[in-house]
């Protein structure tokens, strides 16, 4: 049966470690067994680092850059570089690929997003393999994914994909970096995300001095995946063959279970694709209201506003404490909202001057946050 497969491979599988130069035999693995999913019926999308890393060898450099525009300039040597390594290698097998370059604004505007879709979906059917890096030498800091964890989970979501490979430095997921920690236990399974919290696991901020991520970063790609409904294995990258051998059954890497009931494209977009303008704290009972109940968030509902936005900008719902409880995209500019907060509904128009809506964050563009 046809699935579609997003693979992410990171900076750390793709290069060497000591020289920051491309690990070729560990890139024509990946390449042969992208090719045999292709070949089995799958539809392919590769998530790739390694633009920044290749712009540093290219360049002579020795440690990675500190500034945004020195990261972007040597991206912009890297890509080239990456992206003709892969067309050679994928073009000894015959199949044909695609550059696909996102940035966080490419999603954020429903229109664009919806265009991304149609043209992964396109590629998709013609049985070409896009490979997708974020614009890194044109991105802007507040509009960037900010590692290729999160971009790989977004791209997933997507393309609504079965299956996210998250292709690491290390085998699976562990209770402790087992680097450093002996007694390090690995983790097989994980049914609920929420779980993990349970386990104690320590994870780090950084694999290695050329990447971006960590296992904070995979596990944060983790959970906007399966709440998509797709399936999110982390494995080892050094061994690309074994993705073949996880979609056969085989107990490898640790294995993310999707949520049961997928939340749709639109509300996907709303809690994934959106950039939050501010933060609406809430009261109890309007928190109860909207967890328990699936209710819209009324003006009473709301003690606190943080942040400036404009109308139909997205907004994080907090609890008193500050703790993220939905997303969902606001009916009322933050000066209106000032106004009103902790009102009634039929008190708006009385307030304002003019009749407003009844709702400040309506059902239909409100997100429960895992």
């Amino acid at each position: 049966m046809s699935q579609t497969i997003v693979v992410k491979i990171g900076t750390s599988s793709l290069t060497k470690s000591d020289t920051g130069f491309l690990a070729l035999a560990t890139i024509a693995q990946l390449v042969e067994t992208l090719s045999q999913l292709r070949q089995q019926g799958h539809h392919v999308v590769l998530v790739s680092s390694g633009a920044v890393g290749v712009g540093c060898a290219r360049l002579g450099l020795t440690e990675r850059p500190r500034t945004i525009s020195m990261k972007q300039a040597v991206a912009a040597v890297g890509q080239g570089r990456l992206m003709r390594v892969y067309d050679d290698l994928f073009s000894s097998l015959q199949q044909p690929i695609a550059q696909v370059l996102l940035t966080r604004s490419d999603l954020v505007q429903r229109s664009r997003y919806v265009n991304a879709y149609r043209t992964f979906r396109q590629l998709l059917h013609l049985g070409v393999i896009p490979i997708v890096n974020e614009n890194d030498t044109l991105a802007v800091d507040e509009l960037k994914f900010g590692d290729n964890d999160t971009l790989s989970a977004m791209v997933a979501s997507l393309v609504e994909a079965d299956w996210l490979f998250l292709l690491t430095d290390v085998d699976r997921l562990y209770s402790a970096d087992p680097r450093y920690n002996p007694d390090a236990q690995p983790i097989l399974e994980v049914e609920k995300i929420e779980h993990l919290a349970e386990l104690n696991i320590e994870v780090g901020d950084r694999g290695t001095a050329w990447g971006t991520g960590g296992m904070v970063t995979k596990i944060a790609a983790a959970r906007i995946a399966t709440t998509a409904g797709i399936r999110t294995v982390i494995t080892e990258g050094k061994s690309p063959q074994n993705m073949l051998k996880i979609l056969q059954g085989e107990s490898l890497g640790t294995q993310f279970a999707p949520l049961p009931h997928a939340v749709n494209a639109r509300k996907r977009w709303i809690a994934h694709g959106l950039v939050p303008a501010g933060k609406l704290y809430l009261d109890q009972g309007a928190v109860k209201a909207i967890r328990q109940a699936g209710r819209s968030l009324l003006a009473a509902g709301i003690t606190e506003i943080e942040g400036e936005f404009q109308s139909q900008d997205a907004v994080q719902l907090c609890d008193e404490r500050g703790q993220e409880i939905a997303r969902g995209i606001v009916n009322y500019n933050s000066l209106d909202l000032q106004k009103i907060l902790g009102c009634h509904s039929d008190k708006i128009p009385e307030i304002l001057g003019h009749a407003g809506a009844d709702t400040v964050v309506h059902r239909d563009n409100l997100v429960l946050s895992s």
